[in-house]
């Protein structure tokens, strides 16, 4: 096979190894389990993807995913599932799926998970459920744990590509009316699990669509817009009332929602929203943006389809991203897809520390970013009419670990270098947006902005909830998936005892 094997080459393989394990005649041991390799997921080749924004993974086939499952050890302790943060019952689903019945695998996802193709596709599986897998440690190589997050988007995709989707059913009306503001993921699981309970649910969302940073912030190639569109249809469906453009804080305040407009509880899950920026010189020149200002034009407003969007995004040859998370390597992808003949990636840490998936850092490279290591920006430099022209940058060496555990970047002096590029894209994180907690006082957050919530999901004003990256700062899915599911446990508790 070359590095590269196709979709068919990799169905073709898989089937084979099914047969083999058939013609045994056996049920499948621990140790024949061990010897299952595991599967590779079929890709957009390099050379051709950098020129669409179609997905660059393109599933398992119903092989692969079947003789993945089967590398499950169905261990009883399930460690999986200390892993997953809304609990699904990965061992019960892995199972189904290699019995061939996908349709209870995805019964058994969707008890806990309202979102398994949007998880299956961008949640850090290898730094949680897949962490915990037994099958990895056996192998004592957590990257050959079983592939949980790919089966499961397989599950989903197939649910989806069979037209078996249903809404979750809803209970009888409670005369009880919950708002929801913003529609990420923490948001739609929780309007799901309150109107699942016959609760009166409105989300508002202060853009003109739905999805929240599935939509605006994750690429198309990563994540298809349908697939989010889906799931906002089925919160339609379940009877949910959607308002867009609609900015808590400015059309209406948090207390008017409580005291005004008849709402028993709120949920906020806003996320965090509010760049972050490194403070140095020549950050406002032209050609300089934040990865959110960059990736909203590129995936809300279509900025890379020019022949149907009129979205304003500047044309540049050689792209710099700064910083080293999945928002960096989303930047720099999409600055390939919209014309770059040159992108880098500039890291004052070492490629072992950055937060990125490691499937990510590897589809850049198979791109042709470019990486600088241990290498940070001190300015930005412009021309006459006030143009990016190049970076001035420095190096650094790894010091102590910092209070996240990992080596502190020092500065080595008299290290400054150039570097030329006619476009910056700044991706070293984001904040909070301050404007609910400027028009509500009592609302209590801490330093960072990030609103304060009890185990139960509870802010200090009552009957608010928070969940999310407005919590979390900026987190994953999943984990805002779990904090949503908490709060309207919590929410369908204070409804009932009303």
């Amino acid at each position: 096979m070359s590095q590269h094997p196709t979709a068919q080459d990799l169905d073709a393989a898989a089937v084979a190894r099914l047969n083999d394990l058939n013609a045994a005649g056996k049920p499948l041991t621990a140790k024949t389990r061990l010897a299952i390799p595991a599967q590779e997921m079929p890709a957009q080749p390099p050379a051709e993807r950098i020129h669409n924004v179609r997905e660059v993974t393109l599933g398992y086939s119903a092989a692969q995913a079947k003789l993945e499952a089967q590398r499950c050890l169905q261990c009883p302790t399930q460690p999986c599932v200390k892993g997953c943060p809304v609990q699904i019952n990965i061992r019960g689903f892995l199972q189904a799926v290699a019995a061939g019945d996908e349709a209870a695998a995805i019964a058994v996802i969707k008890h806990n998970s309202l979102l398994p193709a949007v998880c299956g596709r961008v949640c850090p599986q290898e730094t949680q459920c897949q962490a915990e897998c037994t099958l990895g440690k056996a192998l004592k190589d957590p990257e050959k744990s079983v592939c949980i997050g790919r089966v499961e988007r397989y599950v989903a995709d197939w649910e989806r590509e069979n037209g078996r989707i249903q809404a979750p059913s809803v209970k009888p009306a409670t005369g009880k009316n919950v708002a929801v503001i913003g529609s990420g993921p923490a948001s739609l699981v929780c309007a799901a699990d309150v109107r699942r309970e016959g609760h009166a649910v409105t989300v508002f969302e202060a853009f003109h669509k739905f999805g929240g940073v599935m939509l605006y912030g994750i690429p198309e190639f990563r994540l298809p817009k349908k697939i989010v569109e889906i799931e906002v249809d089925t919160l339609k469906a379940m009877g949910v009332t959607l308002v867009p453009n609609f900015v808590v804080g400015r059309t209406r305040k948090l207390k008017d929602l409580l005291e005004q407009d008849g709402f028993d509880a709120i949920f906020i899950g806003t996320g965090a929203g509010l760049p972050k920026f490194m403070n140095i010189e020549g950050e406002n020149l032209v050609g300089v943006s934040s990865a959110n200002e960059y990736l909203t034009r590129a995936n809300l407003m279509r900025a890379y389809d020019r022949g149907k969007a009129a979205t304003p995004i500047a044309a540049a040859k050689k792209v710099v991203v700064l910083g080293g998370g999945n928002v960096a390597m989303d930047s720099a992808r999409t600055a390939l897809r919209l014309g770059a003949a040159e992108v880098h990636i500039v890291y004052r840490r070492t490629e072992k520390e950055m937060p990125a998936r490691t499937e990510e850092v590897a589809h850049a490279k198979e791109e042709g970013v470019v990486f600088h290591f241990l290498a940070n920006a001190k300015r930005i430099l412009g021309d006459a009419q006030g143009r990016v022209t190049s970076l001035e940058c420095v190096r650094y060496e790894l010091g102590a670990p910092d209070k996240s555990g990992r080596p502190r970047p020092v500065l080595v002096p008299d290290s400054e270098y150039l570097m030329d590029a006619d476009a910056v894209i700044v991706a070293i994180g984001n904040e909070s947006n301050p404007l609910i907690k400027q028009t509500t006082p009592d609302l209590q957050t801490d330093d960072w902005g990030h609103i304060v919530i009890k185990e139960d999901g509870s802010t200090s004003v009552p009957r608010v909830y928070a969940g999310g990256d407005i919590v979390l700062g900026s987190a994953t899915v999943i984990l805002a998936m779990g904090q949503g599911r908490c709060a309207a446990a919590s929410i369908n508790r204070l409804l009932a005892g009303a």
